[in-house]
Formats: structure tokens, C-alpha cells, sequence
């Protein structure tokens, strides 16, 4: 992919998403913000790295609530899996991403934005949600709204043992440690195919992104409002495990 093509998917928001999912000059991939080289064949050890940590996804008849599920088959396979569980799915997402997804009885699609443009969400869904999936999407919240409404209002919809996956959140900190690394530092020479370190500079503003800072006040303040929260690592054989991680919430 050209360097031009790849800076397409930097400092992107919802508009761009929703004008990226009318382009069919994109791969399903691409729409959702992503070179094929991260996506294409991982979907399948994604969704059993979901399914490892959301284990009620697993019991039937449940009230599943997927936050930007966007068009790959990613949220096909939860589509798939929810059908055979007899799941109630609600899929939140622009108009034009979800008209990429299949229609049926069991899903209800709410096109808006999350959660400023969800009021008959909440109302309909206060306290009774079992599993919360929202992956890949934080650190577009985090640089376009207010990640602690985001937060709030989504520990608002579970109900007692629900349980709420913010997935696949790149840290900023992380990646630097990473990177500053002699595994990293072997990465890098082999992606780039070029003898030269990664720069990783510490001490420094970054602007928009998500740090450690942010994913341990995220997980203080949901076990603060009552809620049991971990940050947990991805399978390491998944894309971006060397510089993303998740953070689980349960309610007791």
C-alpha cells in the first residue's frame, strides 16, 4: 500500500468512517480505518480472543450491544454467533456502515453516534445489556468526544453480571516500550527494511492519543462506580498485540 494510501487512515473521525463505507474503491478492511496487511485472515483470532474474555456471549438468549461494529467480518461472526445463541443483537453505528451488515429479526441497528445521539438506547437498554463489545473504536472516542461519558453511560447499560469489552485500544506507552525494545527495535528493522532504531521519544504531549495514564483512570473509575475492571492483554499472535491491549469491566 502507497504511503499516500496508508495517510488516508490517520486522524480520522466519524464523518470520514461514514463517507470511507460509501467508497467501493476500499476493501472491507480499509472502510473500517485499517491496511489489509492487520486485517485480512486475523478476524478469525480476534473473535476467539472476544470470545476468550465476553465468555457470556457463550449462554443463550442474551442482550448484546456491539459500539462501532463497522462492515468486516468481524461483526459478521458475532452476527453469525449470536443467531445461534438466540441472542437479542443491537448493532450502533453510522447509517452507512451498517447497511454493509445483514438485516434480521434479531438485530436492531441504531444509526448515530455513540453515545451523544443514543437517548432511546439508554432508555430501552438501562441495566439490561449482558455483553458490551466496542472494538478498535476507543481511541476514535477519546480524540472526537468525551471518553468518561462514554464510559458512564455504557457502565449504565449493564445489567448485574454483564460484562463490557473495550478492545484493541492502542497505548500510546505501550507501543514506546515496546519500541524501545530489543524485540521492538528487531521489529521495526524488519518492517521498514531499513537498519535504523524507531524513534520513541518519552516526556512529550501527544495530542489525541491514549496513554497508560488514560487506560488506569478508565479502569479506577469503573471499579470506583461499583464495577470490577481489568486491563488485559491481547493473544499474542493477534496484529497489534505488541502495542494494544483491552480493558474488561464486570458488574458484579
Amino acid at each position: 500500500m502507497s504511503e499516500n494510501r496508508l495517510s488516508r487512515f490517520s486522524d480520522i473521525g466519524f464523518e470520514d468512517f461514514r463517507s470511507m463505507a460509501r467508497d467501493d474503491s476500499l476493501s472491507q478492511y480499509e472502510k473500517i480505518g485499517f491496511p489489509d496487511t492487520y486485517r485480512k485472515g486475523m478476524e478469525p483470532a480476534i473473535f476467539a480472543d472476544i470470545l476468550a474474555k465476553l465468555d457470556n456471549l457463550s449462554a443463550p438468549q442474551k442482550n448484546v450491544l456491539d459500539i462501532g461494529p463497522g462492515c468486516s467480518t468481524l461483526p459478521r461472526m458475532l452476527i453469525d454467533l449470536c443467531q445461534r445463541q438466540g441472542h437479542n443483537l443491537v448493532l450502533v453505528d453510522s447509517a452507512e456502515m451498517l447497511a454493509h451488515l445483514p438485516d434480521a429479526d434479531f438485530i436492531e441497528k441504531v444509526s448515530a453516534f455513540y453515545p451523544s445521539g443514543c437517548a432511546e438506547l439508554f432508555a430501552k437498554y438501562q441495566g439490561k445489556v449482558d455483553v458490551i463489545l466496542c472494538y478498535s473504536v476507543l481511541h476514535y472516542i477519546f480524540a472526537e468526544a468525551n471518553p468518561w461519558l462514554f464510559l458512564d453511560r455504557s457502565l449504565e447499560l449493564l445489567r448485574h453480571g454483564g460484562q463490557l469489552l473495550i478492545g484493541d485500544i492502542p497505548n500510546v506507552s505501550m507501543r514506546k516500550r515496546f519500541f524501545g525494545s530489543p524485540a521492538g527495535i528487531a521489529f521495526h528493522k524488519a518492517f521498514t527494511g531499513k537498519d535504523e532504531n524507531p524513534p520513541v521519544e518519552f516526556q512529550v504531549i501527544e495530542r489525541n492519543k491514549i496513554d497508560d495514564s488514560v487506560i488506569m483512570a478508565m479502569m479506577l473509575r469503573a471499579r470506583q462506580a461499583g464495577f470490577d475492571a481489568y486491563v488485559v492483554p491481547q493473544r499474542s499472535d493477534l496484529p497489534m498485540a505488541n502495542r494494544r491491549e483491552d480493558i474488561l469491566i464486570l458488574r458484579p
